[in-house]
């Protein structure tokens, strides 16, 4: 049911880009010149230089919860801003001895430590909410098992594919859990 779960995740939040692209303005299209056409790789990359202060990204995550095993799992942030973001982010863990499973349900704010790009670059996140412990029984139950309050610091690069994608690594260290990394791939608005 586990691989199930990732493989359906990743299936429809990698591919969901795919559907996003924006179009040119017209009179940018204009101004096009037929001969100058681009393969449909760069062309697939282009969108107008002002982009909007949204994003979103799915991710594949891995954090210590406890110093025995590690929990492998999926999330998904979404936030608003562009030097200065504000948003959330949920990610559901699967432990590798199969003893808890954990619902993370965080807001987050995220500040990029770079001047060049205000959307680009290192930066630093706190994330904080609760965290969900649930048995490993294959089916997860309302309410949870148990809670605890979850806080992290993370720091990550956000590394620009165009002026629409993006790729995040990203490392973090809180409570409940001791360490933890993540990799993302998004789309900005």
């Amino acid at each position: 049911m586990k691989i199930k779960f990732l493989i359906l995740f990743f299936f429809v939040f990698i591919n969901l880009p795919l559907f996003a692209q924006e179009q040119e303005p017209e009179q940018l299209q204009e101004q096009a010149q037929p001969e100058q056409e681009q393969p449909p790789a760069a062309v697939f990359l282009i969108s107008p230089p002002e982009r909007g202060e949204f994003w979103f990204s799915p991710s594949a995550e891995i954090a210590l919860y406890s110093k025995y095993s590690f929990s492998y799992g999926a999330g998904f942030s979404m936030a608003y801003g562009k030097k200065v973001c504000v948003g959330l982010k949920a990610a559901f863990f699967f432990d590798e001895q199969e003893a808890l499973n954990v619902l993370e349900l965080h807001f987050l704010l995220r500040l990029y430590l770079s001047n060049v790009n205000t959307s680009s670059g290192p930066f630093l996140q706190l994330t904080g909410g609760p965290a969900l412990f649930f048995e490993h029984s294959g089916e997860i139950t309302l309410p949870s098992d148990y809670g605890l309050f979850s806080i992290g610091l993370c720091f990550g690069w956000r590394f620009l594919l165009g002026n629409v994608f993006f790729i995040e690594p990203s490392i973090r260290a809180g409570y409940p859990f001791i360490v933890g990394g993540s990799v993302s791939i998004g789309l900005r608005f």
